[in-house]
């Protein structure tokens, strides 16, 4: 059994309402889906498939690569299924690897009891066939096995990426309530940008939008900040695979010109933070910061591109009457400041996004966290086009 050459099944997970993206990313790569489900996508590769898919995509959180599937209705079943798999031919002796597991059945109340019944097989596998094993503890920078158990159906995957691949590896300072690197690139995917007009980001945080806006117009990938992934320790693991694929996202970096990319924020903590993970993804000199209340923010003028605002949601009484303002602000300059623009706000609070005061043209559903969310787009257009909502 050589798993670097087999083709098997890959299931590219996703958080809950990336998938559409994440579909359109893997096409765009030249793979074909067999199946869009709400939290990923299932393909048929290799483990050289599974490199190129580690280092492209933004809207995935893992890539994993069938191993074998089987019936269990207990942890000992498990147990005694993991120790017949070869791992010999998987992970060297002397090595490292850690066990995930999706774990829905009766039998079980505790998903760490199940990943000690993998682990155990495991050692247990190797002891008894070579007299040693691997090491093993909960870190992610070795080989990463995942089980997915749901009632008597059971699956062992080789978890290619390891860490997960919806934090870009970027972002060195996060912020204060930082959107996820993967669900900021599929809210800009989502809106109508041609990713050479304008992009507009007010209110811009630690300014993962705008630095996400900045990676797509230049086609840089995830794979460009990360240098370690759980199918570099495999056995079998084709050095020079991973190279080409590598020195692929450099070369097909765009060349200028750039679109214009402004983002602002009235904090100078979240301007500076902004500049700084924007130099750690190489595009701080795609970006204009600015320090400034968003009324103030500088709207490149006669240009139809896009205006992205992600205010506060609001916790409590008190800041939701302030937000209600706020929203309501946000509705009147774009009303009067960008017009011939596209208008998104991305909120987590569809009762404060009514003070808008705009029609929107679309809702796209997302989830920040386990909060349901909105991207509310908005028509600017100019003159008596402008419709305000009842």
């Amino acid at each position: 059994m050589n798993v670097s050459s087999n083709r098997a099944r890959i299931i590219v997970t996703c958080n809950s309402r990336l998938a559409p993206w994440l579909r359109q990313e893997i096409e765009e790569l030249g793979f074909k889906p067999q199946r869009v489900f709400k939290t990923g996508i299932e393909l048929h590769g290799t483990i050289n498939d599974c490199i190129k898919l580690n280092l492209n995509l933004r809207c995935a959180s893992q890539v994993l690569y069938s191993l074998r599937e089987f019936q269990a209705n207990h942890p000992d079943h498990v147990y005694e299924q993991v120790k017949k798999f070869p791992w010999e031919v998987v992970m060297p002796d002397n090595g490292s690897f850690s066990v995930t597991c999706n774990v829905n059945h009766p039998s079980v109340n505790n998903e760490l009891f199940v990943n000690v019944k993998v682990k155990d097989a495991i050692a247990d596998r190797f002891r008894e066939r070579i007299g040693k094993r691997p090491d093993s503890g909960p870190d992610l920078n070795h080989v990463v096995i995942h089980l997915f158990w749901k009632e008597k159906y059971a699956e062992l995957f080789l978890d290619t990426s390891g860490h997960t691949l919806s934090k870009h590896g970027y972002r060195k300072i996060p912020g204060k309530a930082p959107m996820l690197e993967a669900l900021a690139a599929a809210t800009v995917m989502a809106a109508k940008w041609d990713r050479l007009s304008p992009f507009v980001n007010p209110m811009c945080g630690s300014g993962t939008v705008a630095i996400e806006a900045a990676l797509l117009a230049t086609n840089r990938k995830p794979g460009l900040f990360r240098k370690n992934y759980s199918f570099m320790h495999i056995v079998g693991y084709d050095e020079q695979v991973y190279r080409d694929e590598f020195s692929k996202l450099t070369n097909q970096i765009r060349p200028a010109p750039y679109p214009e990319i402004v983002a602002t924020d009235i904090s100078a903590d979240a301007i500076m933070i902004s500049k700084v993970n924007a130099a750690q993804a190489g595009v701080e000199n795609l970006i204009r910061f600015e320090q400034c209340d968003f009324e103030e923010t500088p709207v490149p003028a006669g240009q139809k591109g896009v205006i992205y605002f992600n205010p506060e949601y609001g916790e409590r009484m008190g800041e939701i009457a302030q937000l209600e303002t706020t929203y309501k602000r946000i509705g009147d300059f774009m009303k009067k400041h960008c017009q011939g623009y596209t208008g998104y706000i991305f909120t987590g609070n569809l009762d404060l996004a009514k003070k808008i005061g705009l029609r929107t043209s679309r809702r796209i559903e997302f989830y920040s966290a386990k909060l349901d969310c909105r991207l509310l787009e908005y028509e600017l257009y100019q003159g008596s086009k402008q419709q305000p909502s009842a």
